[in-house]
């Protein structure tokens, strides 16, 4: 087999099945990688969704015996919304970030893969291929930086010429030899844009992420989210698009070419009211496609509280109320009390009051005086 020829082939077959950009790299191990991730280890700036063992997501051979290279995918999301809805008093909308639009990137990236790899093995007898997307041992950005598909932004993206920061990654190691390809300059230059609108400080310097901070990974966590975060994360219900908006290198960058990541506008940006008693079987059956309902839907639905109380809609309390009587949930019966007091109405007032009459759970009723709190404040 001429490696070189089928590397062009595998090119050539790479876009005609829709994969915006492909690189190719060596399966060294990635050092520089190990000690980073290790840092952040020790400074506890994690999330905890990450593969824990860093040799694993350090040395592709460990991963695949014979590894010789690692070819790294892109595709492209759409950065804007048509027809997007407008929320108003009354009817206010969250929003999923970009990510989250159309049909769930795991899905879709897969599909490309598994069609990658049985291009590889229809061609390439003895071939060994192992793919991964984003939950993967592998760094996606480590390979695709090493790739060539583009270089990694002081926002902790890759960004690429074409697409800018918008794209999902993917890779397969293999034991086929292909030639590396060359890695790209560093674009970002003396611009701190991204470090600078942070609306937590999460980014704590080019390149470095306390994922902790980052509101990405607050709203899917499933507890109280901490008080100084909770008027930070405004309408968002699902991530945060923050660092890639304000990012020069995404000005007119709109890939709308992807059929499957399309936003359906109802669903990007939903009414919250009716999120606060959706069934699982009702969530299931309107989010469960999109990446953003992989925790279920708890943290969304503490997420569209949040949101209320953002707004200060008064129209929601006789709903929130209703959460705070009857949910079986603590995080959810607290995170009301704490958006009641928030939204500060009289009606609200009074049955925080007397929730305190009836409520056992201990982080409940101090959520439901920090409610109460705020009526100092009104």
């Amino acid at each position: 087999m001429n490696v070189n020829q089928f590397q062009q082939e595998l090119i050539t077959y790479a876009h005609s099945i829709g994969i915006d950009k492909i690189g190719f790299a060596s399966s060294d191990p990635f050092r520089e990688l190990k000690n980073r991730l290790k840092r952040q280890q020790e400074l506890g700036y994690q999330s905890g969704f990450e593969e824990p063992d860093l040799d694993k997501r350090t040395v592709p051979s460990l991963l695949l015996n014979e590894a010789e290279s690692i070819i790294s995918i892109a595709i492209a999301y759409p950065s804007r919304m048509e027809n997007a809805p407008q929320g108003k008093k009354g009817e206010r909308r969250g929003i999923f970030a970009r990510a989250s639009w159309g049909i769930d990137y795991h899905t879709v990236l897969r599909d490309r893969l598994a069609k990658l790899e049985l291009f590889i093995a229809q061609h390439v007898e003895d071939a060994q291929t192992r793919s991964m997307v984003d939950t993967g041992e592998l760094s996606d950005r480590a390979v695709a930086e090493r790739a060539g598909i583009g270089w990694s932004a002081k926002n902790c993206s890759i960004i690429t010429p074409e697409f800018g920061s918008y794209v999902y990654l993917g890779e397969i190691i293999t034991n086929i030899p292909f030639a590396p390809d060359t890695p790209m300059e560093d674009e970002c230059g003396d611009c701190r844009l991204c470090l600078d609108v942070c609306p937590t400080g999460a980014l704590i310097e080019g390149g470095q992420l306390n994922a902790q901070r980052c509101i990405a990974y607050l709203t899917q966590t499933k507890t109280f989210l901490p008080d100084e975060f909770r008027t930070k994360i405004g309408n968002r219900i699902y991530g945060c698009d923050t660092c890639q908006t304000v990012c020069p290198k995404n000005k007119g960058k709109f890939n709308m070419h992807q059929i499957d990541f399309q936003p359906d506008p109802e669903i990007a940006k939903p009414l919250l009211v009716p999120l606060l008693k959706m069934s699982n079987k009702e969530f299931k059956s309107k989010f469960g496609h999109v990446s953003g309902s992989w925790r279920g839907k708890k943290p969304i639905q503490r997420n569209a509280i949040l949101a209320l109380a953002h707004f200060k809609e008064e129209s929601a309390i006789p709903d929130l109320i209703d959460l705070l009587q009857k949910d079986e949930r603590p995080v959810i019966r607290g995170t009301a009390a704490w958006a009641i007091g928030k939204i500060g109405t009289s009606e609200g007032m009074d049955a925080l009051q007397n929730a305190l009459k009836v409520e056992n759970d201990p982080e409940v009723i101090e959520e439901i005086h920090k409610g109460l709190s705020f009526e100092t404040i009104h």
